[in-house]
């Protein structure tokens, strides 16, 4: 999965600036269901990156049973938290 087709499945575009409120609700919405549904843990774990970067994500506890794939989602956390920090090195 990559981003840009993520995008356009559940916004309708691959620019999220270009999103109005109304579409993003509905996307956010449909992208939870999706996750509720995935049973791929590699897809489930892009669509919850997903859900984090716009900030609808479900806890980690409650999104991910392997404790492997809660430490992953940890590391994709903070490597998230330092490239806004930092954009030019990010």
């Amino acid at each position: 999965m990559d981003f840009p087709m993520l995008m356009m499945r559940y916004f309708g575009t691959p620019d999220l600036e270009a999103v109005n409120p109304a579409a993003l609700t509905d996307g956010a919405e449909r992208l939870r269901v999706d996750f509720g549904m995935e049973t791929d843990r590699s897809r489930r774990f892009a669509l919850w990156t997903l859900m984090h970067m716009l900030g609808v994500a479900p806890g980690l506890d409650v999104a991910f049973a392997d404790p492997a794939d809660r430490e992953a989602a940890r590391n994709f956390m903070d490597i998230a938290a330092a490239a806004m920090e930092d954009p030019e090195h990010g």
